[in-house]
């Protein structure tokens, strides 16, 4: 654990999330700022700082990560979902744990940003 790293205070139950579902590997809880009906973030519950770190690092967690993203939109939006991973304040991460956004519940347009 991080001590100033948020999702890591969560994962270790110090911040309330509203948790979709938890596993060994994984946690999935709702965006404080949902930019969809659906907007889940999965995250592993180690500490990564971005997916290329996760993937070199601890390659089933990021299956994981996946799995569990894929099994959150069928519960959710039907199976139809964006899964969005910021890597780099550049490309709009802000937490320095990974996390993958599960976006769905509508239309989502093209190009998203």
């Amino acid at each position: 654990m991080v001590s100033d790293c948020i999702f890591c205070r969560i994962v270790a139950g110090e911040i309330p999330a509203d948790v979709v579902t938890s596993g060994e590997r994984v946690i999935a809880f709702r965006d404080l700022n949902p930019q969809a009906p659906t907007h889940v973030l999965v995250i592993p519950r180690e500490h990564h700082e971005t997916v290329g770190a996760l993937a070199a690092e601890d390659p089933k967690a990021l299956a994981d990560v996946v799995t569990v993203a894929a099994e959150v939109a069928a519960e959710e939006s039907g199976g139809s979902y964006r899964l969005v991973v910021n890597t780099g304040a550049a490309a709009g991460q802000t937490v320095g744990h990974v996390h993958a956004h599960v976006l769905g519940g509508r239309s989502l347009g093209w190009p998203p940003g």
